[in-house]
């Protein structure tokens, strides 16, 4: 028999068997869908944070309290460590940083605010009058805090969009005094509502001054951490070496090994995420490919009974002449194409979840998400699949091949 004719022969057996040969492939069809799925959304979570990583600003320079752990004392040690108003002072000096454009010292947690009977618990965050810049979150309505408020710890606080509705659902909070910790905050400013921007929800946020923070609310003297923003993108480098050396000196450091402090640049930040959310990717991948190889398994069950079922088939063609090579073909071509067309409908229904999957997010919760297609792993789920058929087809097909052609013949 020619390959045509093989491929003719094996595509009747399938259609012959509908309901069967579609439960068949019905492991694949999962194993792929799952795979498509998981990468899809992988690939858009990871192009959302980096997006919003990137939106900071290559320049911006992150110094967080304690050391990256690497052993359980380091976990330690990185919970008790902290950022000091005298570690503020030595950044802030010219001599010290040259090229820091400006600092924002940072402290934020969750308090629970009051207005009229209603409460609402949001994220408090401490900054300066810098903060709205960085993060390019300027009040729709009202102000952005000043320097003088800053410095004198005022009762000012400006809400998030979600933040405002829930506390005043039917009236305007701008200028209105609502109350944190048994005090009265000034409303200078409400923002429009932006979902997350850097992996922040400011539609959940009250932003006040830092000092105001650190008075009122928290009752703490240290930073949860600095922004610091260079001059230009290449003084980067140097800045952060000045950083360094500064809060060496600062805390008597010697040995770069034990620095109580993390500094992070964007550089780093989408490195370390980049391959992070990649590793995650792929273990999820191959969690979900282990659904092929049971599917692989199913088919080589289907496929043995289904040479039982057709012994006197292949009784007859070998009598008319058909060869053992002719007989091997037919079954593994059938098991090939059944894990092929598995493959082709994993791949179209996993876009097609994966698309709907990512209106939901953009749509419900807001969020920038977009929709990517992996066609790497659409053709790397059609390789498998294939090779699968292949792999758990052949002794099936050897199977077939190996009969006789009296005995099956004989075969009731």
């Amino acid at each position: 028999m020619i390959l045509k004719h093989t491929v003719r022969t094996a595509l009747i057996g399938l259609k012959t068997n509908k309901s069967r040969s579609a439960l068949t492939i019905l492991g694949i069809v999962i194993g792929v869908t799952a795979i498509i799925v998981i990468v899809s959304l992988g690939e858009g979570a990871q192009s959302l944070i980096l997006g919003q990583i990137q939106g900071l600003g290559s320049r911006v320079i992150g110094v967080v309290p304690g050391r990256i752990p690497k052993s359980p004392t380091d976990i330690v040690a990185t919970l008790s460590a902290s950022l000091t108003t005298r570690d503020l002072a030595a950044l802030e000096r010219k001599e010290n940083v040259p090229h820091a454009e400006y600092i924002i010292p940072v402290v934020f947690g969750s308090e629970t605010i009051s207005y009229e009977g209603r409460t609402y618990r949001p994220t408090i965050f401490g900054g300066n009058e810098m903060m709205a810049d960085v993060y390019d979150s300027y009040p729709e309505r009202g102000r952005n805090v000043t320097a003088d408020e800053v410095h004198n710890s005022a009762a000012v606080v400006i809400l998030g969009y979600n933040v405002a509705d829930k506390l005043a659902p039917n009236s305007d909070l701008l200028n209105q005094r609502v109350k944190i910790k048994g005090k009265n905050f000034l409303v200078i400013g409400i923002r429009a509502k932006m979902g997350s921007v850097t992996l922040i929800n400011f539609d959940e946020m009250a932003m006040m001054p830092y000092t105001t923070a650190q008075q009122y609310v928290f009752g703490i003297r240290y930073y949860n951490r600095f922004i610091v923003r260079a001059d230009k993108d290449e003084n980067v480098i140097s800045t952060v070496h000045d950083i360094q050396a500064t809060l060496r000196q600062l805390h008597g450091i010697t040995d770069p090994d034990k620095d109580d402090f993390s500094i992070q640049t964007q550089a780093d930040a989408l490195k370390t995420v980049g391959i992070v959310l990649t590793a995650l990717t792929l273990f999820l991948a191959m969690v979900a490919a282990i659904s092929l190889v049971v599917g692989g398994i199913g088919i080589m069950n289907i496929m043995l009974v289904s040479v039982t079922e057709r012994t006197r088939e292949i009784g007859l063609r070998k009598a008319i002449g058909a060869t053992n090579r002719d007989i091997l073909m037919q079954f593994l071509l059938e098991a090939v194409i059944l894990t092929g067309v598995g493959g082709v409908i994993g791949i179209l229904l996993g876009a097609g979840l994966s698309f709907a999957i990512s209106l939901v997010i953009r749509n419900v919760f807001g969020l920038d998400w977009n929709f990517t297609f992996p066609l790497q792993a659409a053709l790397l789920g059609i390789g498998v699949s294939s090779i699968i058929g292949l792999i758990f087809g052949l002794y099936p097909a050897r199977t077939a091949a190996k009969k006789s052609p009296i005995e099956a013949l004989r075969y009731e």
